[in-house]
């Protein structure tokens, strides 16, 4: 159904708007709730009054109730480690897939593409038995090792490093550079969308990763913001969901900020970064 005046808007389109529009706040009111309760005194949580004082006040007791620096030191230690070994990993992977024939290729990339349909949780009880043979229970590089290699990251650069023309490889070749060389040289600069994308998924995944992290860690060293951050709100000591909320805000701000900054970034890299 369409208006009838020229120059009005389409029903379909308004309606459309609307609708996104009211999904839009009620995603967000979770957050906004969050916002409210963290900013404003205990007495406002369940109060919405505009004339409302305005306090930092929940983010002194968060930060001082529980040792949230450590927390942080270990969650960008873990992320860090983790996407610098996916990057390595599946680089080296994906290129080997993408330019080398090798008997059994396309079955070893099949049985990499099966890692995208085996839910991580399925395999816990496995990956615990093998990290406490390793000996490695409660360390950062435990709750890191289940990831080092990734199926979807080795998919994705090798759809990119299929695009890229062949003939910069024999170009390249020509003037005597090695396989290595080529890649550096060639591959990694012409994929820098895609790293920037796949590396924006990882950091953000494994930031909030929870289930994993809460199995493997026992002591505070170790324990990433997500697993400090469900510890501190379990504590029942009449603790306020200001504070909860504060501390909540404090552990998922660097995320939203970092959206926030590379939004436009972030989409135009995946849409470079395309399945070709």
């Amino acid at each position: 159904m369409r208006a009838g005046r020229a120059g009005w808007p389409d029903f379909d389109t308004a309606l459309n708007t609307v609708a996104m529009c009211l999904l839009a706040f009620l995603w967000a009111l979770p957050l906004l709730y969050a916002i409210w309760t963290a900013i404003h005194p205990a007495a406002y949580e369940t109060r919405f009054v505009l004339t409302a004082p305005l306090t930092l006040d929940n983010f002194a007791k968060a930060w001082a109730a529980a040792p949230f620096a450590r927390y942080f030191l270990n969650t960008v230690m873990l992320v860090t480690l983790i996407l610098i070994c996916q990057f390595v990993l599946c680089t080296l992977a994906a290129f080997a897939f993408a330019r080398f024939r090798f008997p059994g290729r396309s079955l070893l990339f099949t049985l990499v593409l099966l890692q995208l349909l085996v839910m991580p949780d399925i395999l816990i009880v496995e990956n615990y038995k093998t990290i406490r043979a390793m000996g490695l229970v409660d360390t950062i590089i435990a709750i890191g090792l289940p990831y080092f290699a990734s199926g979807f990251g080795i998919f994705l650069l090798r759809q990119t490093f299929m695009s890229i023309p062949r003939e910069l490889d024999e170009a390249a070749r020509v003037e005597g550079i090695s396989f290595l060389g080529l890649l550096w040289r060639v591959y990694i600069p012409l994929a820098k969308p895609t790293y920037l994308a796949y590396g924006l998924v990882s950091v953000s995944h494994h930031w909030n990763n929870f289930l994993w992290p809460l199995i493997i860690t026992n002591s505070v060293e170790t324990r990433p913001v997500t697993v400090g951050l469900s510890i501190f709100s379990a504590v029942d000591a009449g603790i306020e969901w200001s504070v909860i909320n504060a501390a909540t805000l404090m552990t998922s701000g660097p995320l939203l900020i970092a959206f926030l900054l590379f939004q436009r970034q972030f989409v135009q890299s995946f849409m470079r970064a395309g399945i070709r």
